[in-house]
């Protein structure tokens, strides 16, 4: 093996001044945890989840006597539960309660209006129920076929049937229309300044339901539950203790994350790069959200981590020699005597074969040890996809859409972060969950779901890039095909995306390729994206926003 150091003449190299960590030793420093009050709040947190658990089950929490809930009230609960992120105490309750409901008359008296209709669509979706649209919702049009003007003031249903409307999927019209309706209706109740709705309406056109990321979303859900004078004490409450337990839990995962970043000191042996390792836990705290996947959690971590440090390598730092050396050895596993590596790829390299030892050690005693073949293997397409846009750079070359997306759909990372996330997930999944993953072609809703973070990537990132250098991104590809400018490409860009979406929840519906944990896993991947790249890439600009989301959803503890 020959390492190289700098070389005596200077090699024309990109140069990027990425701002350093916001956060550097933070979570690393003593965070103060009062054991005596943990254990209470967790005792009381216990004695609520039986109390919620008992609600959930049609039965009263005060007395013996039991009663049955009318099914909007288990509806609405339902919807509380799931929105405050405590569902994953009930999973079975939920899927009991939804399997009832999903077996009565839509016509039922507590279906009867625009609010209630659309919320029943909505879980019954979410849970997988093919449901059909038309037959729900056709009452509320009027004879020339358009969705009736009363309908217009009633800004509780309008919001319900929004949310619903977004769980379509190819072909459903009606769900098309009651999108555009809902959205028209609600625009101008978003900028009133009186309405006791306006704040509710503005966070939900920006992230609606279907694509908030759940563990930011639970905390804007508890102020606009607690507003509401018909919520439940015993749940709110419950909702509160969770989030600030699992918060604590987070913490320590952090403080272990970040002692093994700062033994990296990649900002001294890998100055080039990003560094980003606490905004890379968003990554992972998105799609493994259970207190039992601490480990999964710092393995998903560990690698966007370094994934990122790679995207760096191939975007920013290495010459096209060097990057063609790197994938050959990434192909073999291994460094030969004859390969010509650079010091900073075999540091790279090194510390991805102790994490790969890491997750391998762990799936081996959960008797998974077929995981690293698939881990390595989406290492290894990962950098193809690399190389082939480092070699289109460097040739000047600008694709067409249909080359560009199936590379980039990879090249974006989703593909492997999929399947660390399921490294982690323990026996939920099983081989053939690996084998569904990398079938080919890949599944719907791993294409969908990845081409949605490509193109939402390429739409805020490419201007910056193209500036410092960068191959063609979707925005390019698109303008130079079908001539037209950047904002008409941004608009069909960003339809395409609304389209992937209901590719997304096609396979969202039963029968499941694979069960819904492991699917809602890879949903909530790709909403981590849409959360962070929506106007801006607020990864590699972290000081602001992400900064906010971080500190609200790690730092600062909610009121009780």
């Amino acid at each position: 093996m020959v390492t190289v150091d700098q070389p005596a003449v200077e090699l024309r190299r990109k140069r990027v001044d990425f701002h350093p960590s916001v956060w550097n030793d933070f979570f690393a420093r003593s965070i103060a945890v009062d054991h005596h009050d943990s254990q209470q709040t967790l005792k009381e947190a216990r004695q609520l989840t039986e109390e919620v658990r008992e609600l959930l089950r049609g039965a009263s929490s005060n007395d013996d006597k039991k009663i049955t809930n009318t099914i909007l009230e288990r509806l609405e609960m339902i919807d509380a539960v799931q929105r405050l992120g405590i569902a994953y105490h009930f999973e079975q309750e939920i899927e009991a309660a939804l399997l009832q409901i999903s077996c009565t008359d839509d016509d039922d008296d507590d279906n009867a209006d625009l609010y209630a209709v659309s919320l029943r669509f909505r879980l019954l979706r979410q849970q997988g129920y093919p449901i059909n649209p038309t037959r729900v919702l056709e009452k509320f049009k009027d004879e020339k076929g358009n969705f009736k003007d009363d309908l217009a003031g009633d800004v509780k249903g309008l919001l319900s049937l929004y949310e619903a409307a977004y769980y379509r999927v190819n072909g459903e019209q009606i769900l098309d229309e009651a999108l555009e309706f809902a959205r028209t209706q609600l625009g101008p109740i978003a900028r009133l300044e009186d309405s006791p709705w306006a704040d509710r309406v503005r966070h939900s056109l920006k992230w609606p339901i279907l694509k908030g990321l759940p563990i930011r979303e639970s905390r804007h859900f508890m102020s606009f539950y607690q507003q509401d004078e018909t919520h439940n004490e015993a749940i709110l409450k419950l909702g509160k203790l969770d989030f600030n337990l699992g918060q604590k839990l987070h913490q320590h995962e952090l403080k272990l994350l970040t002692k093994w970043w700062m033994d990296l000191d990649t900002s001294n042996t890998l100055p080039f790069a990003r560094d980003r390792m606490i905004e890379c836990y968003l990554w992972a705290l998105g799609p493994l959200v259970k207190p039992d996947h601490t480990t999964g959690r710092i393995f998903l971590t560990k690698l966007t981590a370094l994934v990122s440090i790679l995207d760096d390598i191939f975007d920013v730092h290495g010459t096209l020699d060097e990057l063609e050396c790197i994938v050959n050895v990434i192909e073999r596993w291994g460094i030969s005597d004859e390969d010509v590596v650079p010091n900073y790829f075999k540091f790279w390299f090194n510390t991805l074969l102790d994490l790969f030892a890491d997750i391998e050690a762990h799936v081996s005693k959960e008797g998974r040890s077929f995981c690293m073949v698939y881990a390595r293997r989406g290492v290894k397409e990962l950098v193809r996809t690399y190389i082939k846009e480092a070699r289109w750079y460097n040739k000047g070359y600008i694709p067409k859409m249909e080359e560009y997306v199936p590379n980039g759909y990879v090249s974006v990372g989703y593909p492997l972060g999929m399947t660390i996330l399921c490294c982690g997930m323990g026996e939920a999944a099983s081989e053939e969950v690996f084998q569904w993953l990398f079938n080919q072609p890949n599944p719907n809703i791993v294409v969908a779901g990845s081409s949605i973070v490509r193109l939402m990537d390429d739409i805020v990132s490419h201007e910056f890039e193209q500036e410092r250098g960068h191959v063609a991104s979707s925005v390019e590809c698109y303008m130079k095909q079908h001539g037209v400018s950047k904002q008409e490409a941004y608009v069909e860009l960003n339809n395409l995306v609304e389209i992937l979406w209901k590719d997304v929840n096609e396979d969202l519906l039963r029968p499941l390729k694979v069960s819904l944990p492991i699917l809602t896993a890879i949903v909530n991947l790709v909403r981590v994206m849409d959360l962070l790249y929506k106007d801006e890439d607020t990864y590699t600009n972290a000081k602001t926003f992400m900064k906010e989301v971080i500190t609200g959803t790690l730092v600062e503890p909610v009121p009780i």
